[in-house]
């Protein structure tokens, strides 16, 4: 294994308080666990498994690399198949497929865009929004329809959800059923602009 692998870059999409952060979890690595980069992806492409949550698992069962450090070495033995963080048109693309559900990002993406200094970033399985931290999230659904992830107490609209194995951000606490990009109304900004504010 060369002795040079080279770590990713901070991914695009992120807020300049999440790309500190990307850079903390990259800088602290060999410090904290005594093994470089090359070593731990080495490590990495002997996972028995195949799915990134299942490596990760198998990272913290094995050697007690937690969840953040061990999706930043699956990134770099694996960047085509964790894609979680870079390559954001191609993955969007690879997951708005469907037209019905592809207008309802849009509408959620022109409504959480028209909020100050919010960044968008593309992942695998949704589309995050961010100002300091990831504020509200989508991915879509079967039939046309998609599942809004927000920074807002469940209570706060008799509409929302409880969130369960979601895999976005832990800090959305609540989730709304989009069923057309007409749903993308003016409650569904301010819910939006509320979780925006705790960002």
């Amino acid at each position: 294994m060369a002795a040079n692998t080279k770590p990713p870059a901070p991914p695009s999409g992120l807020s300049p308080r999440q790309q500190k952060w990307f850079a903390s979890v990259q800088a602290s690595l060999e410090r904290d666990t005594g093994k470089t980069l090359d070593e731990w992806v080495a490590i990495a492409r002997t996972c028995p498994e195949t799915k990134p949550r299942a490596q990760a698992a198998w990272f913290k069962a094995n050697y007690g690399l937690l969840q953040n450090r061990a999706m930043h070495v699956l990134s770099v033995a694996f960047p085509s198949e964790t894609g979680g963080w870079a390559e954001g048109d191609t993955l969007r693309d690879a997951l708005w497929t469907d037209p019905a559900s592809r207008a309802i990002l849009e509408a959620v993406q022109a409504a959480a865009t028209a909020l100050p200094d919010v960044v968008m970033g593309q992942r695998k399985q949704f589309t995050a929004f961010s100002r300091e931290f990831q504020f509200a999230s989508v991915k879509p659904l079967k039939g046309g329809k998609a599942s809004l992830g927000l920074a807002v107490a469940p209570d706060a609209d008799p509409r929302l959800e409880v969130p369960k194995n979601e895999s976005w951000s832990e800090r959305l606490k609540s989730k709304l059923l989009l069923e057309n990009a007409a749903a993308v109304d003016r409650s569904v900004t301010a819910l939006l602009k509320a979780a925006w504010d705790r960002s």
